[in-house]
């Protein structure tokens, strides 16, 4: 195995292995690298829907997604396409994933099915950067700070998103917000690095505070924490699996693939308490 570092803050590109033959130590090995560099790159493989599910089990249980969980299709995957002429798409703010769950889960595994010839990349931010990155006096702030999670942007019918894109969500009359809260650092249970949690598409205030109180201090932490110098940008071909710790890192899909199909496959591991 190989592993080559995608920028010098976040991402590594792992070489040298099949996913679809994955032993107890390399799971463990691959665990640690998880850990250490937040994302995980692995190009040239072949995975059907099973074989996916295989590799996704040895770092825990699937993860079952609630809004993408529409009854006409297999609970366990999710297929995210961006079509031509959508105008809107899946992941296009900078986020983690599903954090208004009580457990979010710990990570995801994506592989690309069909990926444009130009366009349609992936960037990913350290949230252990970002932590470190901040003065003494913004960390005393916000060690004791929780924020509330909440899916209402990204879900339900008041957004009408399945209008707007291929991919479809929860839009029934019967669909209801999740909410729970979380702390603003959290503390990566593996690697023991403190990581700022807060993003885009579910952070909305903090706990005991006014949407309005949180605003500015939440804008300056949504952005600060994709600073260029903590992120990387990965370039999708078919057959690239990523493989994300979503404890320490975000993400956002760029929406720039104009007349060209992307689909990709993704399947979420479960977590366990934001701590």
């Amino acid at each position: 195995m190989q592993v080559k570092k995608q920028s010098g803050a976040v991402g590594a590109e792992i070489s040298g292995i099949d996913l679809r033959d994955v032993s107890d130590g390399l799971t463990q090995e691959l665990r640690g690298q998880l850990a250490e560099h937040g994302v995980l790159f692995f190009r040239d493989q072949t995975l059907d829907t099973d074989q996916h599910k295989m590799l996704a089990r040895k770092f825990g249980e699937i993860f079952i997604h609630p809004n993408f969980n529409t009854g006409d299709h297999d609970p366990e995957v999710v297929t995210i396409t961006r079509a031509p002429g959508d105008t809107r798409i899946v992941g296009e703010e900078w986020h983690t994933d599903t954090t208004m769950m009580a457990e979010p889960p710990m990570g995801a595994l994506l592989y690309a099915i069909e990926a444009p010839s130009v366009g349609g990349d992936t960037l990913f931010a350290s949230q252990w950067k970002a932590y470190d990155a901040l003065s003494d006096g913004m960390k005393d702030m916000l060690a004791s700070l929780e924020c509330v999670h909440s899916d209402r942007k990204v879900a339900g019918p008041s957004n009408a998103l399945n209008a707007k894109r291929a991919t479809v969500v929860r839009e029934d009359a019967d669909w209801k917000p999740t909410e729970n809260a979380h702390p603003v650092i959290r503390i990566h249970p593996e690697s023991g690095r403190k990581c700022l949690f807060v993003n885009a598409s579910y952070s909305i205030c903090f706990e005991g505070w006014t949407e309005a109180e949180s605003k500015p201090l939440l804008d300056w932490l949504l952005e600060w924490g994709h600073r260029p110098e903590f992120t990387c940008r990965f370039r999708w071909t078919p057959g690239t699996m990523a493989f994300w710790d979503n404890r320490s890192t975000k993400h956002l899909a760029i929406h720039d693939a104009g007349p060209e199909r992307r689909v990709m496959r993704r399947i979420q591991i479960a977590g366990g308490p934001v701590v």
